[in-house]
């Protein structure tokens, strides 16, 4: 009897050893993946993936060769038109090529279905805006990124993705730009964000996509004018009269910087003359709008990004950090 209980005890410390030998054992490596998933990001392309709101979202991304794991980046987002994907907006506004230059972690979000959806519903859509926040944070768990120079800029539908960001996220994101872009009819009038808004704007005035004239309201899905998104912003940031303007012939590019705004914020806008649907100084395989942007002479991604650096203003939230 007592060999029997002295077995049954033997076999309990055995038990109770093993399970605390394998519970160190995971917590040793959970600790250790942890602490080296900034140092597994290496320079160059990398894809990423993340849940959010019951659904697998993918990203592809670039980290310049100067990227440190020590030593915190700033981080662009860019955004698909529709039917498109990040490695595609990634070759038309050739972002990375820039990323090495200037030194900026680029990241190319992936839409459902090459779409973007501005509010969930039961059917399973999604809010792209919270995916959009999810992803921010996950991002700043996997690269040293700088928390006051997180920027959105988008193409198209990602350009009305970007408008929306600036009225939902201003408290992650510090500077927006939207290309081909403008404001939803409905998000206008609860587009109430606490702070100044620096917001550059850039449109065709003969895109027939994005109608520079804007939409009939009535219309499902419809835009504000250009003008109107405009002046949207400059009341939104207390802009008073315009202040200058880019080195562009008149003819071929209208600019208007609006600087004297509240919070250090500007207010951008480029109007391409006769300009379409596209990104200008991007990659295209059509000759005739390469022929349109050698003209042209403008590069939005250049002037993005130079929008970027003397306009941030640290969002409120992060003022005191």
């Amino acid at each position: 009897m007592n060999i029997y209980k002295n077995s049954r005890i033997l076999k309990k410390l055995i038990i109770f050893l093993l399970t605390a030998t394998l519970a160190t054992a995971c917590n040793s490596i959970q600790a250790e993946e942890t602490s080296i998933t900034k140092e597994k990001i290496v320079s160059g392309d990398n894809y990423g993936e993340l849940q959010n709101q019951g659904k697998l979202r993918t990203y592809y991304f670039y980290t310049p060769k100067s990227y440190n794991p020590d030593r915190a980046m700033p981080l662009v987002l860019v955004f698909h038109g529709d039917d498109g994907s990040g490695r595609s907006i990634s070759n038309v506004t050739q972002f990375n090529e820039l990323a090495d230059k200037k030194g900026f972690i680029v990241v190319y979000p992936d839409g459902i279905n090459q779409k973007w959806s501005l509010r969930g519903n039961g059917q399973g859509r999604v809010d792209d805006v919270l995916f959009v926040s999810a992803l921010i944070d996950h991002l700043k768990q996997q690269m040293n990124i700088d928390d006051h120079k997180v920027y959105a800029t988008g193409f198209s539908r990602g350009g009305i993705l970007t408008q929306a960001l600036a009225c939902k996220l201003p408290d992650k994101i510090a500077g927006f730009a939207s290309v081909a872009g403008s404001l939803p009819v409905r998000l206008k009038p609860n587009c109430q964000p606490p702070t100044p808004i620096s917001m550059l704007m850039i449109n065709g005035t003969n895109d027939r996509d994005v109608l520079y004239e804007g939409d009939d309201h009535t219309q499902r899905g419809a835009l504000v004018s250009i003008s109107d998104m405009v002046d949207f912003w400059r009341s939104h940031d207390q802009c008073t009269s315009s202040s200058g303007s880019l080195q562009f012939s008149e003819d071929k590019v209208k600019t208007s910087l609006y600087k004297a705004c509240s919070g250090n914020s500007e207010v951008w806008e480029l109007a391409v003359v006769n300009g379409g649907h596209f990104w200008p100084g991007g990659f295209s395989t059509d000759k005739s709008l390469n022929k349109f942007n050698a003209k042209l002479g403008l590069n939005a991604s250049e002037t993005i990004w130079n929008f970027f650096q003397v306009t941030v203003t640290k969002p409120k939230s992060l003022a005191n950090s």
